[in-house]
């Protein structure tokens, strides 16, 4: 049987690697590759939101991953989620939003769910997809938004250690409001694996681990 062949599309080369390892763990006998165009992310951050020509651009690199060979293409970044769905029923092969696997799990888990960003870009398309995954799965939830002000300059400007501080504070106080938490943005989730059980005071969920877990079970 020929093997599958997964085609990613990132808007940060720093997410490569992370998914190599993921994909190395639950996906080995699957083959990938990589596309990564920081330019559509700077472009969303500049405009304050996803345009028309960043969302041509984003179905222009999904296309691309098809012809290439991809069987399955995933896109990485929750902040161009919108042109994903958008071009999905343009393209040959199933293409996935990272955070659609995360979202229907948060939406089966509990009620009052809780969604942290540290850009107002990727809080919006974030919970607007839970809100639309719970409503298809006839849900009632209730939704808590937190965007972490702030922390994502501190990270573009090379202060990692501000920037986790930040975001596991806010984690700490999202936590005493919610159920279950949410992170918008896979450049967070280390800042979990960083937090001490005790800190974890409820579950909280990061989309490259359940995205990739969720492909194994269609490749």
């Amino acid at each position: 049987m020929k093997k599958k062949t997964l085609g990613l599309l990132h808007t940060s080369a720093t997410l490569v690697p992370v998914f190599q390892q993921l994909c190395r763990a639950k996906l080995p006998h699957v083959d990938t590759f990589n596309i990564a165009d920081d330019s559509l992310i700077k472009d969303v951050i500049a405009h304050g939101a996803l345009t028309p020509k960043t969302a041509w651009r984003v179905a222009e690199h999904i296309r691309s991953a098809e012809v290439a060979g991809a069987d399955y293409i995933l896109v990485t970044c929750s902040s161009i989620g919108p042109a994903v769905e958008a071009a999905a029923p343009l393209i040959g092969v199933p293409v996935l939003r990272v955070d659609q696997p995360m979202a229907d799990k948060a939406v089966r888990m509990k009620r009052n769910i809780g969604v942290i960003a540290t850009l107002a870009t990727t809080l919006a398309p974030t919970a607007d997809l839970i809100r639309r995954r719970a409503e298809a799965a006839g849900r009632r939830i209730e939704l808590t938004s937190r965007l972490c002000e702030g922390a994502f300059d501190a990270l573009m400007g090379g202060d990692a250690a501000k920037h986790d501080a930040m975001v596991a504070a806010a984690l700490q106080e999202l936590a005493g409001r919610v159920d279950v938490i949410v992170l918008a943005q896979a450049s967070m989730a280390r800042v979990v694996e960083g937090l001490a059980e005790s800190g974890r005071r409820v579950p909280i969920l990061a989309s490259p681990p359940l995205a990739v877990e969720y492909l194994a079970t269609v490749l």
